[in-house]
């Protein structure tokens, strides 16, 4: 693509950063990512060359609850995101135009940067009755997907809408309310799900993006691993309560007053894979099993439909669950034990079978031919 926006470091020395702060801002992007040191000076390079990218931001049924978290990033701030690094030139609820105009200059990015601009879609189309309960612009939501997606060169699925269904696909789903992906199937999609998603790693994925000019590594929902690799129950300052088998049991007993674990008041947080308990929300500050409350699995597919929120999960089983440290230890103990006398027991009856085989064979002697 022929190079017709300003590169990322030449809107930030416009606005009279200075080159010590861009390489400051190139390091703390790096570890935001968790991709080390190492890797500053490979986003100031791809920030010095690179021409801001265009990005396409389509809404559908949704409650405009993801736009409401990118916009209070912090790590990032999303000024910079908005205003540097990307070149947001279609977004119906952060653009100045509206009606006629708005539409005309989604037309102009799609002709203008054909095959090289990012599709971000918050929401999802509604397939029944031919799409008619979501029309954008006197069409239905899933013709200007459909449009828009053709020559996007990616498209980010944002929130637990555009990627899985949410709310609007819970049971009975009247309005056939579908992901992204099972509408488009033959673009490059990364789901960035939560309700909605935490405003840093909206940001950070799209960071990455530019930087790299290629999607991050995903795991096998399409999730961005760097955010997506682990489950909220691995890192949450929780856990030492739920392996000791201390749990809230009512809600402002004196377990949730010494800030016991949430499973049993239906804490989704073993089953779900999200930042929350690293990242945090609004800055760090907190998330919402540190709140008080258990996690609801809203970055899981069909999170709606898994409930009731307050109900423990019953198939999760494993050390802790119902049990104290002792009574784990000797549970192991007797484990160990067990498989022990196992063992010691078919080893002896292969050692009895031996014998009687020996004793029941014919013996000869010599000249018995």
């Amino acid at each position: 693509m022929s190079q017709t926006t300003e590169t990322f470091y030449e809107v930030m020395r416009r606005q009279g950063i200075t080159r010590r702060s861009f390489l400051k801002f190139c390091s703390l992007t790096a570890a935001a990512l968790g991709l080390g040191p190492a890797y500053a000076p490979k986003i100031a390079n791809a920030m010095e060359t690179k021409p801001r990218t265009p990005v396409i931001w389509v809404h559908g049924l949704e409650c405009t609850c993801c736009s409401e978290s990118f916009i209070r990033s912090a790590h990032p701030l999303v000024k910079d995101v908005v205003l540097s690094m990307i070149s947001l030139d279609y977004d119906d609820t952060l653009m100045a135009s509206a009606g006629h105009q708005a539409e005309a200059a989604l037309q102009e990015t799609i002709e203008k940067y054909k095959g090289n601009y990012i599709l971000a879609v918050e929401g999802n189309p509604p397939l029944n009755e031919d799409g008619m309960y979501c029309i954008i612009g006197g069409k239905p939501f899933v013709e200007q997907l459909r449009h828009a997606a053709k020559d996007a060169k990616a498209i980010i699925s944002w929130g637990a809408c555009a990627s899985y269904g949410c709310v609007q696909a819970a049971k009975p789903n009247p309005t056939r309310a579908t992901p992204v992906h099972k509408v488009i199937t033959d673009k490059p999609i990364i789901k960035v799900p939560g309700c909605p998603p935490i405003a840093e790693v909206m940001t950070g994925v799209i960071t990455y993006m530019l930087t790299f000019d290629r999607m991050p590594e995903l795991d096998r929902q399409g999730r961005p691993k760097m955010f997506y690799g682990q489950r909220i129950h691995d890192k949450c300052y929780r856990r030492p309560h739920f392996d000791a088998g201390q749990f809230v049991e009512n809600w402002d007993d004196d377990a949730a007053r010494r800030g016991e674990c949430l499973y049993k008041m239906g804490c989704k947080g073993p089953t779900t894979y999200n930042a929350c308990s690293t990242v945090r929300w609004n800055d760090g500050v907190s998330f919402p099993i540190q709140s008080g409350h258990g996690c609801i699995g809203c970055s899981e597919d069909g999170f709606w439909d898994n409930g009731p929120f307050y109900d423990r999960l019953a198939q999760v089983k494993q050390f802790g669950i119902e049990e104290n440290a002792d009574t784990i230890g000797r549970a192991a103990a007797a484990g160990v034990g067990g498989a022990i006398a196992v063992h010691a027991a078919i080893s002896a009856l292969k050692r009895a079978q031996h014998k009687n085989e020996i004793k029941e064979e014919p013996t000869t002697t010599k000249g018995e031919d």
